[in-house]
């Protein structure tokens, strides 16, 4: 066996799971890709003086952060619009945008394998829930390993603060900071508490169904009073059922059904949306990946990322022909 097929063997089981990680910590797919390339190539490097006095999965852990760490203090934060200012409070004003912001993205979850154990797979997809990782950006990079590393990860409080190069006593203080800002910034978990499979299938149907056949009243029936609706790269987001249906009521592919076609996928370990627009020669074009929050009492938050070069990530194609897609 060669040294290169040695370290592939290794180390190549381990790419989904840090995969997930560098999207916690940096909220972006793309820069995920990157910096999870940037991590095999370091491991490669120094592959030589890998003693074994940690596991593999443990050393790759360690340099995917400090590769984390690094980008997160050149980048800084990835938000959401309602991480910028409050929600519009007229949905028929003009909708200001902000190409300038780097903003949060969806993660396609068919991208992430880690550990078989269900329990372990259940945290791991909490981990990259939107709710948590778009919460995850208000906190330092450092806070944001922690936290991960001990609440997401489970690692032992001394072996985080051998990676970060600190004591054991400023780990803990600094996970208790970590996890009382985290509190501020995302919504109690009984809030978020999912219906029965079933019963989360038939409202995405539903969903889907409302948008396809521009049947704003059939939405508003599955929206909690307090929904919001966001759609990076748009500035402009909206809270409260009456302001999110009185803007999607004027909005152009409401005008008539068939205007959008909604494609499952699934993001963020929680099922999702990408959304064909109709085009005049009756093909339908990459529009936007949804991402809605669905809790017992219906549709708490519906993100819509208005950027087609996502689809490429989620394995689907810019166009589908008028016959090619139900």
């Amino acid at each position: 066996m060669t040294v290169s097929e040695d370290f592939t063997g290794l180390t190549g089981r381990f790419r989904g799971e840090l995969l997930a990680h560098c999207y916690r910590m940096l909220g972006s797919a793309d820069e995920a890709e990157d910096l999870v390339q940037e991590t095999y190539l370091r491991a490669w490097r120094s592959y030589d003086g890998f003693e074994g006095r940690a596991s593999v999965r443990t050393w790759l852990y360690r340099i995917a952060t400090n590769v984390c760490l690094t980008a997160i203090e050149r980048r800084g934060r990835r938000p959401l619009p309602s991480g910028l200012g409050g929600p519009a409070e007229d949905a028929a004003a003009p909708l200001v945008a902000g190409p300038e912001v780097p903003w949060l993205q969806p993660f396609p979850t068919g991208q992430a394998s880690g550990p078989e154990d269900p329990a372990a797979v259940a945290a791991s997809r909490a981990g990259i829930r939107l709710a948590f990782v778009a919460a995850l950006q208000y906190l330092s990079a450092r806070q944001r390993a922690l936290l991960i590393l001990r609440d997401v990860m489970e690692w032992p409080a001394a072996e985080v603060a051998e990676l970060l190069g600190t004591t054991t006593t400023a780990v803990n203080s600094g996970l208790r900071r970590a996890r009382a800002q985290l509190a501020q910034a995302l919504p109690a978990e009984d809030e978020l508490a999912e219906p029965a499979e079933a019963d989360q299938k038939a409202l995405l149907d539903r969903f889907a169904a409302a948008f396809e056949n521009a049947d704003v009243s059939g939405l508003a029936e599955l929206l909690r009073e307090d929904v919001a609706l966001e759609m990076p790269p748009l500035l402009t987001w909206f809270s409260g059922r009456a302001d999110v249906t009185r803007f999607l009521a004027a909005n152009p592919v409401f005008a008539a059904p068939g205007q959008l076609k909604l494609v499952p996928v699934r993001a963020n370990g929680r099922p999702a949306f990408a959304a064909y627009h109709r085009q005049p020669d009756g093909a339908y074009r990459a529009h936007a990946v949804t991402v809605p929050t669905v809790t017992a009492t219906g549709i708490a938050r519906i993100v819509t990322f208005f950027d087609p070069r996502l689809f490429g990530s989620f394995g689907l194609p810019a166009e589908y022909g008028p016959a090619e897609i139900r």
